[in-house]
């Protein structure tokens, strides 16, 4: 199913397709799931929660293994350009679809929430491990920074879809400039 959401939009997506590329039978695709919808809502929470895992484990092997704020900062900025870069821009566009999705939809909602919830304390538990090794800046919460972090990321976003978008580079070095003056 998370194959057919990299050729198509969900709403483009028919139980006949699902049910020939996963070869499984409508019987049993309902037995597992309440609803078509369902099944869509859990394939995006499998992209989703396989985005936060991949983007919490990155940063975690850099606080991990950096051995000074100089490195930690500077294998920050790699990872900074990779999330940041137009390659992904069908990812960042993705996580915005699946918001929206759960503002007409309360049980996908609640879903998401539970996602959304574990990657913002992974990434405080991440700020907290640096706070503690004294290489950020202690006076900031860890929520505070999980959040931003995933905000400048959504934000990205808005500025794609922009006639005149800012140059990515910049755009990368203004991140970059905030990640400095935070440590």
């Amino acid at each position: 199913m998370t194959s057919l959401l990299d050729e198509k939009a969900p709403e483009a997506i028919i139980v006949d397709e699902v049910l020939s590329v996963s070869g499984i039978s409508k019987g049993s695709l309902y037995h597992h799931f309440e609803d078509f919808s369902d099944l869509l809502e859990m394939a995006y929470l499998r992209r989703f929660a396989a985005f936060v895992d991949a983007s919490s484990a990155s940063i975690a092997e850099v606080i991990a293994t950096s051995t000074s704020r100089d490195e930690m900062l500077t294998r920050l900025r790699e990872i900074t350009r990779r999330t940041q870069s137009p390659e992904l821009a069908s990812v960042r566009l993705e996580r915005v679809r699946a918001i929206m999705l759960a503002g007409g939809n309360e049980r996908f909602r609640l879903r998401l929430a539970v996602e959304q919830q574990r990657l913002t304390d992974a990434l405080a538990d991440l700020v907290r491990e640096s706070q503690a090794k004294g290489w950020f800046r202690s006076d900031f919460p860890p929520h505070v920074v999980a959040v931003f972090v995933q905000a400048y990321t959504l934000g990205r976003v808005l500025d794609e879809i922009a006639e005149n978008p800012v140059d990515n580079e910049q755009w990368v070095a203004f991140i970059d400039h905030v990640l400095a003056a935070s440590l």
